[in-house]
């Protein structure tokens, strides 16, 4: 499935059509894009389509940012959980620091995650991750795939 964001002022439309795709293929997702490509405003997107009114940031520094779906999202909270991790993996070293940090708790706990830099980590992803391709064109939209 393709979906475009034209640009910054439609992506939460991309967003609802993201929600909308996923709804059926699991909890894990793996955003491959180059540097710069909108991975960190993407998921912000989608996050705020599901009410999340935390501050949405990459997890950079921290590796991983936890925030929660608004209770108004009842159906989203039943497929997903109430939970969203967002991970971003830039920084990660080694595959170890991604078990130390226990990453499988987040992976299989059933809540949305969300994975930017998936590549620097391939052997600790979930068999079931969704691969999630964002690919700058020339004319500044984006198209993702899933």
């Amino acid at each position: 499935m393709k979906i475009t964001i034209k640009d910054t002022e439609t992506i939460q439309e991309s967003a609802k059509q993201f929600l909308e795709a996923i709804k059926e293929r699991g909890t894990c997702f793996a955003f491959y894009a180059p540097m710069g490509a909108g991975k960190t405003t993407f998921i912000k997107a989608i996050c705020e389509e599901l009410g999340v009114e935390d501050v949405i940031t990459s997890p950079t520094f921290a590796i991983v940012n936890e925030y929660t779906i608004s209770p108004d999202h009842e159906e989203s909270i039943q497929q997903w959980g109430e939970t969203i991790y967002h991970f971003d993996f830039y920084r990660i070293k080694k595959q170890e620091e991604v078990y130390d940090m226990g990453a499988d708790d987040y992976f299989y706990s059933g809540n949305l995650c969300f994975m930017e830099w998936p590549e620097l980590i391939e052997e600790a992803l979930p068999e079931d991750v969704v691969k999630v391709t964002i690919t700058p064109q020339p004319d500044g939209s984006r198209i993702v795939e899933l």
